[in-house]
This record gives C-alpha cells, structure tokens and sequence, in this order.
C-alpha cells in the first residue's frame, strides 16, 4: 500500500512538473504581452528584400522562412500577406516571403544577393513611408509567432474599423527578440510585388474572355460601348492593376470580417482624416495616409461601376 502511495506522489509531481514547465514555457513566449497599436512611423524605412511568391494557405509560408534564413541567418526575415484568409480561399491566398538584403541608403550585398537568386528568390525593393499602423510581440520562442498572430491581428483590425482607415497589405519583420506588423497607409500599390499585379491582369484577361463569350452567346455586340465600361474603370494605372481581393481588410490568419476600403464617400473621406486628428498626427496638407488619388482605386471594389454596365447590358439585350 505504502509503495502505491509513493508511486502516486511521484506521478503527481512528475504531472505537475510538465504543467508548470508548459505554463512557463507559453507565458515567456508572449501569453500576457501587453500590445500597443499605434499609428506613425514605420518600424522599417525603404527596404530592399529577396523574396519567393507563393499563393496558398499561410501556415505553409514557414517553409520559404526556413530557406530564406538558411541563406542569410544574420539577416531580419519579412513576410507580405495580401488577402484576408476569412474572406479569400486558403488555396487562393497570396504572399511574399524573404530576408531584408538593405534598409535605407544601405546597399545590398552582392554575394548574398547572388546566392538568393541562385535559390530561385527574386530582389525588390518598398519605398519608406511616413505613416503605418504598427504594433510588435515578442520573438521569443516558436510559439510567439501562433502567439503573435492570435493576438495582434484582431486588435489591428479593430483599431483600423473603428478609424476607418485604409491599410493594406500586412507586413511581418522579424527583427532580434521582436515582430513587428505593420500595414502602411500610404503608397499601398509599391508593396505589391510584381507576381501579384502579372496574376490579377491574367485573371482580368480571363474575365474578360469569358465575358465576350457570354455576351456573343446572347447576341450582343462585344464592341459596344456598354460591354467595355466595366473593364476601363479599374484598367489605367498600378494601384488599379489590382483587384478587389487584392485588397484585404487584415491580411493574415483568425482576422475579422469585413473590409476597410470599401466604397467611401466625401464625408467618409473626412471623417478619416479627423481620425488622424484625433491621433494627434502632425501631417501636412496633401500628406495624409488615408486613401487618396491613385490609392482609392485600390481601396475600391468597383461593385458599383460593374452593377451600373450590367444594368446597362442587360437593357440593351431587352
């Protein structure tokens, strides 16, 4: 009896043992990490990066964040996520992952830029911005990074809804013992590497094939003026090279529905630049960071151009 008792004890406190060990282990790895959202400067400034284009489920990146380190393990690794995987199929989800080669007036090493493009990585560079919505977690462990995504990406969207701002896509920088996010809110368009533009105009050349067929099947004239207005809306400059998904409200895993360019008016248009007020933002006129020019057209989703040349199709077909 007394030996059960002894074996008991021992089971009790190996058992207790591993449960404090995992407690311990989850709670240095980030479990109650304060989280601050911010909006200002960028953790990066312009950067140049070595990067492989991937378009499938995000959990499959870690393997290009392997590669990407074993080639330069002393550099900071960065991954660009551009759909919302709540809004967009897993299989359709695209993303850039890669090391930062230079930071600023930095240039590149040309041995390390070499053996990248031996590995099949391609070289782009991202323009410096003067505003983004930043927030960062601690890098401690291989969970910080489940950590890190299950807790900075909802409250990244939630700040971003309740300021109606528009930021997109969602960077990762994994720098020493930190991650940063962040989402610039300015020259949008220059973060989308040139695979993700090459795979929306494929896809818009697709679409409108398959929409000449339609329109020759019915009788209509694929010429006319009302069959070309859907398709010259969102045809004439970078930002517009890319479509609605391309876009996304939070790009990454577990993130809110909903997206945060969606069709906006004037009065949306200030109501967004008194939230930088509000942010106490020193911006200059013609400077600030919500969509504006060029970037709305990437923060558009065109419903209502494309409902208007339906209606018009299908009046003329009647």
């Amino acid at each position: 009896m007394s030996d059960l008792v002894i074996l008991a004890g021992i089971f009790f406190i190996i058992i207790l043992s591993v449960l404090v060990t995992i407690s311990g282990y989850v709670l240095y790895s980030g479990l109650l990490s304060e989280i601050n959202i911010r909006t200002g400067s960028p953790p990066i400034k312009n950067i140049t990066i070595a990067y492989k284009y991937k378009q499938g489920p995000y959990k499959e990146c870690g393997t290009v964040f392997t590669e990407s380190c074993s080639i330069g393990p002393k550099l900071s690794s960065i991954g660009v996520f551009y759909d919302d995987p709540k809004q967009v199929p897993g299989e359709r989800c695209r993303y850039a992952v890669g090391s930062i080669l230079s930071e600023g007036d930095g240039r590149p090493c040309e041995e390390l830029t070499r053996l990248y493009e031996k590995a099949g990585f391609r070289v782009f560079s991202f323009p410096g911005v003067t505003h983004a919505v930043a927030s960062s977690f601690p890098h401690r462990t291989p969970l910080s990074i489940f950590l890190g995504v299950q807790r900075v990406y909802p409250q990244l969207d939630c700040y971003i809804k309740e300021r109606k701002l528009c930021a997109h896509p969602f960077i990762e920088i994994y720098r020493g013992d930190l991650i940063h996010y962040m989402s610039p809110l300015a020259r949008q368009s220059d973060f989308y590497v040139p695979e993700v533009q090459e795979a929306e105009w494929r896809q818009r050349d697709t679409e409108d094939s398959e929409d000449d067929r339609r329109t020759d099947v019915t009788g209509a004239d694929s010429n006319s003026e009302t069959s070309s207005v859907s398709h010259t809306i969102i045809s004439n400059s970078r930002e517009s090279s890319l479509a609605p998904s391309s876009a996304p409200s939070l790009i990454r895993r577990g993130l809110g529905e909903g997206d945060h360019w969606s069709d906006r008016s004037s009065d949306e248009s200030a109501g967004i630049g008194s939230s930088f007020e509000e942010l106490d933002l020193e911006l200059t006129e013609g400077q600030g960071d919500t969509c504006s020019g060029q970037d709305e057209i990437v923060c558009t989703k065109h419903w209502e151009a494309t409902s208007e040349g339906r209606e018009t199709m299908a009046e003329g077909e009647e």
